[in-house]
This record gives structure tokens, sequence and C-alpha cells, in this order.
């Protein structure tokens, strides 16, 4: 089994912080998104850093995949630590509420190194690994991808297109050369991360005169480089110079749509949010708002002629901002 290094794939140290991790991961995903790349092999690039960011950007992965990564080998290899057990990792996703039913399969487009570690691969009820070998009609396995989405896509109507390949057997049971399969998948409005599209018919095909199963798409807002996302509104952190917050100013804001101007009034505070309607992601509804919350910094930089200002102005503030810990 090859082992796999995310901090490479994403390009960061192990000691990065989850800031750092899904900065990278917004670069890279951009970068060889099969929508926008002209990379030859963008698609399997995308696929690869979206692996290492499930993996890097949950702490409970992370902290597995980091126990274990000592066991890879400078050859490529994995050697799994005494005791190891191939699917006792974190859990990988669970749909048994999502109409997935008990006993089906689920394959996601993942490596076979994740998929041993934490959780994936082939499963059935009762614990039993491979491929069914039932000589008799069943239902095709239940797929499980997925759908990593731009912010800005989200403001887009149309349709997606997905490609994904399907397990495919023999009436006997014996793994046939997989089948890829390409779907125009249109993304409901207001959808958020995390939530989970099932388009039913559009799994793995059955065997005899058993019905296919179901594709499951779990979105995954793919983390952008200024805004947070909090339900369907959006956050963003405006820095502000001292005199900008203190005697109020115009300042040019980014959204997904462009920028806009935003006032801020004399004497703001920093960590005060400012609500701007209607600027965050869509839902069933109408939109979220973007939430402005202001950093007031220091300059980096300080002449004489400013440090001069700075104490002149100490000299007529009588204002105590600690007066409350008397």
């Amino acid at each position: 089994m090859e082992f796999k290094d995310y901090y490479k794939t994403l390009g960061v140290d192990d000691n990065a912080d989850t800031k750092a991790i899904k900065t990278a991961y917004r670069k890279l995903a951009r970068k060889y998104h099969p929508d926008v790349s002209e990379e030859h092999d963008a698609e399997d690039k995308f696929k690869e850093v979206t692996e290492a960011y499930e993996v890097l950007g949950d702490a409970k992965k992370r902290a597995e995949y980091d126990e274990i990564r000592q066991y890879g080998t400078q050859g490529g290899g994995f050697q799994p630590p005494p005791g190891w057990q191939p699917g006792g990792g974190a859990g990988g996703f669970d749909f048994s509420g999502a109409g997935a039913g008990g006993g089906n399969y689920y394959e996601g487009d993942f490596s076979e190194f994740f998929e041993n570690i934490f959780g994936g691969g082939f499963r059935q009820q009762g614990g039993q690994q491979g491929p069914n070998r039932s000589r008799y009609s069943s239902r095709g396995r239940d797929i499980e991808l997925e759908m990593p989405i731009f912010l800005e896509d989200t403001l887009k109507e149309g349709a997606q297109q997905i490609s994904y390949k399907l397990p495919h057997y023999s009436v006997d049971g014996q793994r046939l050369e997989d089948v890829k399969k390409t779907l125009n998948v249109k993304i409901p409005t207001g959808v958020a991360d995390g939530e989970v599209i099932r388009l039913k018919g559009q799994g793995a095909q059955g065997v005899g005169d058993g019905p296919s199963g179901d594709l499951f798409l779990k979105i995954r807002l793919v983390p952008h480089p200024q805004f947070d996302v909090e339900g369907h509104n959006l956050i963003i952190t405006v820095p502000l110079l001292p005199w900008e917050a203190a005697l109020g100013a115009k300042v040019t804001v980014p959204t997904l749509e462009g920028k806009i101007q935003l006032t801020v009034a004399a004497n703001s505070q920093s960590g005060q949010r400012l609500r701007i309607k209607g600027k965050g992601l869509p839902h069933k509804t109408g939109r979220g708002d973007l939430i402005a919350v202001l950093n007031v910094v220091m300059p980096k930089t300080t002449s004489d002629a400013t440090k001069e200002a700075w104490e002149a102005l100490a000299k007529h503030n009588t204002e105590n901002p600690r007066a409350d810990w008397n």
C-alpha cells in the first residue's frame, strides 16, 4: 500500500496551523479544479489535494494520521504499526441516516491508503469484506463522493459536471474493470457545507435484475482566503488603522460579487461587527448577510512626527480603558 504524505501534497509544514492548511488547499484546489485548470493531470491533482485536506483539515483525522505517519517508508510504502487494523481510523462518512440502508457498500473517490486508514473502502453488514459473491439478483452498491464547491459558484445557476468510477462485477461476483460515469448535477439553492444530495439510481449497477444503487454527494465548500462561513452568512475581517477607527472612514470591502464601500463610524471599536444585508450565501428564501468584523491594527513603522502626534494625543486623553479592573 502506497503511503500518502498529505503535508507534502498541500506544500505545508507538519506543524502548520489550520489557517495555513486551509489557505494552501484553497490555492491548490483552484489551480487544479477540472472546470478551470489547463493542467493535463488536473483531475488527479484535484483529487489528491482534496483527500489531503479531508485529513489535515479535520482535527481527529489529522491526529490519527500524525500517529501513523512515522511508519511511512522512504520508498513510498506503508508499514503499519504493530496491532494496527485497516479501517480502524476516525470513521469516514456515515450516511446510515441518509436513506442509504444499513448493509450497503460505500466507495469514496479516495486512495487505498485513505480507505484503509479512515474506515472507507468496501464494507458489508456483518463485517464481511470484499464483493458480494451472490449469484442471485441484488441491489447495486451506493456510492459516496465529495463535491467541492467554491463559494462564488453557489451564486451561479445551472448544473455542474461530475465524473466518477463505478465498481463493476460479473454475475458470479468477480471484480471487473471500473466503469466511468459522467453526470450534470444541479446543486439546490441554499445547499450548505456537509449537506448530502441523494441521486437515486446513479450508483453501481445491480446484479442480475437488481436495481442500481444511489449516489450520495457530500457538499464541501472550498475554504476561501478572505471569507469564513457562518450558516449562510459570510464573515470578513476588516483591518483599520487607529485614526480610521477614531475619525470614521469609507473602506473598500470585497464581496463574492465585487467590491463595495463600507462606512465605518467614528469611534468604532475593534471586534465590532457590521452587517451588510444580502451579500452572503444564497438560501431557499433569499441571501444571507456579509458580517464585517472590525480589527484595529497599529502601523508597522512609526516616524518621529507620528510619535509626537501619539504623545500629544496621550496628554489630552483622560479616558482609562481599564477602569473597570479596580
